[in-house]
């Protein structure tokens, strides 16, 4: 047995991810699939939740963010079957009837269970709910969604005049209302649409770009009165709707996808064939900006399963080029920024990411953290108030790199650290389980590894 090239230590409670790049000349080979997209897994959950009869959802994500979204509708009364891959069962209760919980509902880390549960929560007259999340999520902005809520009659308190969870929310009877959000986003546009489900007329979002649509596919195959006018970046809901129960086949998130895309566009001698992801044009911003930087990645074998496009995924090595990321195509690739900033590490010429200060309120600050920790890889990178700068063709050297407790920086990192001349110890890295829970096991395959 050869010694290991990737291995996991664990440190006191803290796990640490020391990578040993692969030998010059051994790329990445394979075929793999990737865990069930985290957006469609959280909506499925709730949809299932709040329509009428039984849901059967395959492919979920098994990651800690759906546990959290599933433990809360649990404790207001739904019937969810232990979670896994193959089927999980909801039975719902039918819109507005969500039952006050006993306790303070926990969303631990998840940003989407938080902010589209309080439309719901915000819409359920006569109950009083209180939220809360980890210490990460009790840092991020909440009045995003509150401001909307509010303009519908909304009654919400918390920290910071209602910006900063813990949240107590007493449930009303809501007013229709045009919101026209500050933002291009899909957890705001999914909230308003949610609580719009039990008003009597319509509710509208108008966007400044189109974000993700899972929400509006899903509600519409669950039953609801739905129209969206791409023209204007508008979707109305007509309450009070009804829902019934689906099945939910979840495609692969192609979040968790892009870190193997980048990684066998970068590693050379590679050629990886990621099955099953989901492909829908309003998260394709990766592969088009990929593209841009001329990878090589072929989609085959494209069909459609529930209302979502699909395909299966071939990236071979190729030489990158860098290229300006900004404008509309942001907010369809917000969370595949981190790992962009890794190919453009290697990419010739110079990459500018603008337009996306958006990520200075995740689960960390990505821009300061991406910056900061390819630096110490070598990188040239410059950190922007919305944005990064990145000089290519430095070459990347191992270090010790901190995951600021924020799956998509940890795996983002690893990426890099298959780039890197010596070895890597990334700090914290457990934070990777949070979205993509057989991230190591699966990096292990992809490079060879023999342990």
């Amino acid at each position: 047995m050869s010694s290991p090239i990737v291995t996991v230590e664990i440190d006191r409670d803290r796990q640490d991810l020391v990578i040993k790049p692969p030998p010059s000349g051994v790329g990445l080979h394979g075929k793999l699939r990737v865990p069930g997209d985290k957006s469609i897994s959280h909506r499925a959950l709730m949809l299932g939740a709040i329509a009428e009869g039984e849901t059967q959802i395959r492919g979920l994500l098994l990651g800690d963010d759906p546990r959290s979204t599933a433990d809360c509708f649990r404790a207001m009364g739904a019937q969810i079957s232990d979670l896994n891959q193959d089927i999980v069962l909801v039975r719902g209760l039918g819109i507005g009837n969500l039952q006050e919980p006993a306790d303070i509902l926990n969303a631990g880390n998840s940003g989407t269970t938080l902010r589209l549960m309080l439309g719901l929560l915000a819409s359920q007259p006569g109950r009083f709910f209180a939220v809360t999340g980890d210490k990460s999520l009790r840092s991020r902005p909440m009045s995003r969604v509150v401001t909307p809520l509010e303009k519908m009659g909304a009654t919400i308190w918390g920290r910071d005049g209602g910006k900063l969870a813990p949240l107590a929310v007493n449930g009303r009877q809501l007013n229709p209302c045009h919101y026209h959000s500050p933002v291009a986003s899909a957890q705001v546009k999914s909230c308003v649409l949610l609580a719009g489900l039990s008003v009597e007329g319509q509710t509208t979002v108008t966007e400044p770009a189109l974000s993700r649509d899972h929400s509006e596919r899903m509600l519409r195959a669950f039953g609801a009165d739905i129209a969206v006018d791409a023209d204007s970046h508008s979707v109305t809901v007509t309450g009070p709707a009804k829902l019934t129960g689906q099945t939910v086949v979840v495609p692969g998130d192609i979040s968790s996808a892009a870190f193997w895309i980048v990684a066998a566009a970068i590693v050379p001698g590679s050629e990886l064939v990621v099955e099953n992801v989901g492909v829908n044009p309003t998260r394709t911003g990766v592969l088009e900006i990929l593209d841009r930087m001329e990878a090589d990645i072929t989609l085959e074998n494209q069909r459609e399963i529930a209302g979502e496009p699909v395909a299966d995924l071939r990236v071979k090595s190729s030489r990158l080029k860098g290229c300006e990321i900004s404008g509309d195509v942001i907010p369809r690739l917000i969370d595949e920024i981190p790992i962009l900033a890794v190919a453009a590490t290697v990419a010739q010429g110079t990459t500018v990411i603008r337009d996306a200060a958006e990520l200075r309120v995740k689960e960390s600050d990505r821009l300061a953290a991406m910056a900061a920790e390819l630096t110490k890889m070598g990188a040239n990178v410059s950190e922007r108030p919305d944005g990064l700068e990145i000089v290519g063709g430095t070459g990347l050297t191992g270090a010790e790199v901190d995951s600021y407790d924020d799956h998509r920086v940890a795996m983002s990192l690893a990426v890099a650290a298959l780039l890197a001349k010596t070895s890597t110890t990334i700090y914290r890295a457990e934070s990777a389980s949070i979205s993509y829970p057989n991230f190591i096991d699966t990096l292990r395959q992809v490079i060879g590894d023999e342990v």
